[in-house]
Formats: structure tokens, C-alpha cells, sequence
């Protein structure tokens, strides 16, 4: 056992009883706010593919431009609803929103045939792409902005298991109801997964607006295009745009190197779809043993900035042994197992039980119109701007001949770099100091 502290909330004894209770259930809610988000997506997922399988992967470069299009656009708005709006009201729209989004969707999948799979694959893979970035990024502006830095190195592992608990459970759901009631009410299912989230976190903020204190009464102001601004003028912020670049390269890399594997050694439809599914399963498996047992430990003892640094390095590891082997096999007890396979898993993992609770617990020492507008604008316009350089990248490297050895060697320099960003990410100059951390407060950088 690694000592783990336990999920609560330090409150003090003097505030009303009626406050400490709800102090100490507020990381329960959360998490079961983010299992319901992460089951309308995962229920999402599912009648998303069955559309874009359709348009053919050739054309994924120019669908992630659209996305990137549509971000761009979407941004100023973002950031006037939060520059005019109160956080419960923010809340509310904006979920409220996706929810007639998926309802509006469900006579238009009831025409698929008519519509053609082509044309609503198209619109409905754009839109999933932005409720994906939207919804969770803001759930996560959220909660970094009712939690401290102390108590979030120590809750957000369990709210982060809360939302793999509803990637396990969404396509579960999916696979039990599709034979039953068809795809188009499948949407109707996500609607109210999602409305249930959005109850609890309404919730949420009203328990947190009766903290005193509290600023949620009031408007987070500031300009509509502060998001872009503080990219330039916030290192942190630069900090974050480079990991999710270089994180998005690494991922991409991983999932393309696996799919020319899947397609070399599985000839049925059935046999690449179980290897996806164990893919899957092991990624949400691992996430979730790290987000019991290391993350927290790491996070709480040692600071979120380690959060980041130790993803990293174990990418490099990993890309360095694919670029030795290749697509070769190791024994793991009396099953021979790809080691392609083995470093997707591994990177995703760490990726959903390490680095995104890190990232958030970090995103609770910035001002409030950072951890909005700016977190924001990284986690949706930046992240597409990445898959559609990363995309177009691997197919212009596959073109000139290059195979699984150069391309894990190219992913290792990234990792490199995600190393060594990480590493000033994680004690960027302009967060706010961590009191709580203990030695120097966290505020000297790992040697």
C-alpha cells in the first residue's frame, strides 16, 4: 500500500453543519456528475463511428479542419457567454444547449437512409467533436473553480474515476439497448444521462454559491477574446498548448501505428473489433488502478507538476522500446501480446489517470477568466489545431516510406519535448503558490 490519503475535505469544525456535510459530499457529486457526462459521450461514440466509418479515414485530416473551423468560430462566443454570464447560468445554457442538440438529432437519424450516411456522418461528426471538447472542458473549468489546489490534488483522482466508471458503463448501455430501441433513441438516452449531470452540478453550484466568500454570484467579465490572449501573455497557458500538442502527436501516433497492425494481423471485422474492445478495456483498467493508488499518492506528496513530468518519461520509454522492437510480441504471463498494443494502452492510461487530473489540479492556481476562457481555448481550438498537423503528418510520413522504427523514433523526440515542458509546466512562474505542498511549497522544480 502506498498510504493514500483519503477523498475528503479538511472544513472547519465552526461553519455551520448543514456547509461541513455539504463540503464533504461535494467530491462524491462531482464524481457522479462526470460518470453521467462521460456516459452521454460514450453513448455518443458508438452511433458517431457507425457514420464516419462511411466517409473513409482518407478523409479525417479535412473532418478535423472543419472541427478546427468551427472552434475558431465558437471561441468568442464562449468567451462572451462567460465575460456576461454567472456560473450557474453559464452551466445551465450551456448543457441545456447540447441536450436539444441530441434530442434535434433523433428525427435525423430516424432518416438516415434518406439523409444519407455520408452527409449526416459529416455534420453529426463535427458537432460530437465539439460536445466532447465543450461539455468536459467545461466541467472541469467547474470543478477547478469550487475546489482549492490542496483539495484538488486530493479529489480529482476520484471525480476522474467517477468519468471512467461512465466510460465503461456508456457502451455497456449501448451494446444492451441498441438491439432493443434502434440507434435514434439512443440519443434520447445520452440526453438524459447529460441532463442528469447537469442537475448535479447545478446543484453544486448553489451549495458552493452559500460558501462565504464565494464570487459565483458574479460575472467572470473580461473580454471575449481573452482565451486567445492570455495564450500569448500567460506561460502557464503556453505551457499547456505545447503538452497538447506534443500529447495529441504521441496519441495519434499510437493510434496509427496500432490500426496498420490491426489491419496486418486481423482479417475479420470481428477479430479487429475484439482487439479494439480489449484495447479499450485495458486503457479504462489501468486508468482507473492509477487514479486509486498513484496518481493520488503523487499528486498529494510530491505536487501535480509531477502529474506531468512522469507521463512523459514513461512515453519515452515506451516509443524507444517500439522503436527497438517494432510490432514484435513479449510474453506477459502465458499470453503472447503485442507491444504496439501494450503502448497505446499504456500511454492512454496514463493519460486518463495521470495527466488529466494533474492538468486540472494545476488549472485551480490561475485566476478565474484563465480557467475558463483560457483552459478553455487550449482544450478545443488547440487540441484540433493538433489533430489536424498530427494527421496530415503521419499520412505525409507514410507516403515518403517511413515505417513503425521512424516514426516511434520521431514520437520519442516528442515525448522529449513533452519531458521537458512538462517539467516547467508543472512550476510555471505565474501560478499561484501552493502553501499546502509540503518542503518548499512545491514551487522548486524536479533536478
Amino acid at each position: 500500500m502506498l498510504g493514500l490519503p483519503r477523498p475528503t475535505l479538511d472544513v472547519p469544525v465552526s461553519l455551520p453543519r448543514q456547509t461541513v456535510v455539504e463540503q464533504a459530499a461535494a467530491p462524491m457529486l462531482s464524481a457522479l456528475a462526470f460518470f453521467f457526462v462521460m456516459t452521454s459521450y460514450y453513448i455518443i461514440r458508438p452511433v458517431m463511428g457507425q457514420l464516419s466509418g462511411a466517409v473513409g479515414s482518407q478523409s479525417l485530416p479535412l473532418f478535423y479542419g472543419a472541427v478546427f473551423v468551427v472552434m475558431l468560430l465558437l471561441t468568442p462566443v464562449f468567451g462572451m457567454l462567460v465575460a456576461r454570464f454567472r456560473r450557474r447560468q453559464l452551466l445551465g445554457w450551456s448543457y441545456s444547449f447540447f441536450i436539444l442538440c441530441l434530442l434535434a438529432f433523433v428525427p435525423a437519424f430516424m432518416e438516415q437512409d434518406r439523409i444519407g450516411a455520408r452527409e449526416l456522418g459529416v455534420v453529426f461528426f463535427v458537432w460530437a467533436s465539439v460536445f466532447n471538447l465543450f461539455v468536459v472542458s467545461l466541467f472541469w473549468s467547474f470543478m477547478a473553480d469550487i475546489f482549492s489546489s490542496d483539495q484538488a490534488r486530493r479529489v480529482f483522482s476520484l471525480i476522474a474515476l467517477g468519468g471512467m466508471g461512465g466510460a465503461v458503463f456508456g457502451p455497456l448501455v449501448t451494446k444492451l439497448l441498441v438491439q432493443l430501441i434502434g440507434v435514434a433513441p439512443l440519443l434520447v438516452v445520452s440526453a438524459l444521462a447529460l441532463s442528469f449531470s447537469m442537475m448535479l452540478l447545478l446543484q453544486l453550484s448553489t451549495q458552493h454559491d452559500r460558501q462565504a466568500g464565494s464570487r459565483a454570484d458574479e460575472a467572470i467579465g473580461g473580454s471575449l477574446w481573452a482565451g486567445i490572449r492570455e495564450l500569448w501573455s500567460r506561460p502557464f497557458l503556453r505551457y499547456m498548448a505545447l503538452l497538447m500538442l506534443f500529447g495529441d502527436g504521441i496519441g495519434t501516433l499510437a493510434y496509427a501505428l496500432v490500426a496498420d497492425y490491426a489491419k496486418a494481423h486481423f482479417t475479420s471485422t470481428v477479430a479487429r473489433t475484439l482487439f479494439y474492445n480489449d484495447l479499450d478495456l485495458a486503457t479504462n483498467l489501468l486508468g482507473a488502478v492509477l487514479q486509486l493508488s498513484v496518481t493520488p499518492w503523487l499528486l498529494v506528496r510530491r505536487g501535480a507538476g509531477w502529474g506531468l513530468v512522469v507521463p512523459s518519461l514513461v512515453n519515452v520509454a515506451l516509443l524507444a522500446a517500439v522503436a527497438l522492437v517494432g510490432d514484435g510480441n513479449f510474453m506477459f504471463f502465458s499470453y503472447s501480446v503485442p507491444l504496439l498494443a501494450v503502448m497505446m494502452v499504456i500511454t492512454r492510461g496514463f493519460a486518463y489517470g495521470m495527466t488529466k487530473p494533474a492538468v486540472d489540479a494545476l488549472y485551480t492556481r490561475v485566476p478565474r477568466e484563465t480557467r475558463y476562457k483560457g483552459k478553455n481555448f487550449v482544450e478545443t481550438a488547440i487540441w484540433r489545431f493538433g489533430d489536424v498537423v498530427v494527421t496530415s503528418a503521419v499520412s505525409g510520413l507514410r507516403m515518403l516510406g517511413w515505417g513503425i522504427g521512424g516514426l516511434a523514433l520521431a514520437g520519442v523526440g516528442v515525448a522529449t519535448l513533452a519531458a521537458m515542458v512538462a517539467r516547467r509546466a508543472g512550476w510555471s512562474p505565474d501560478l499561484a503558490p501552493d502553501d499546502q505542498m509540503r518542503g518548499d511549497g512545491g514551487k522548486t522544480p524536479p533536478v
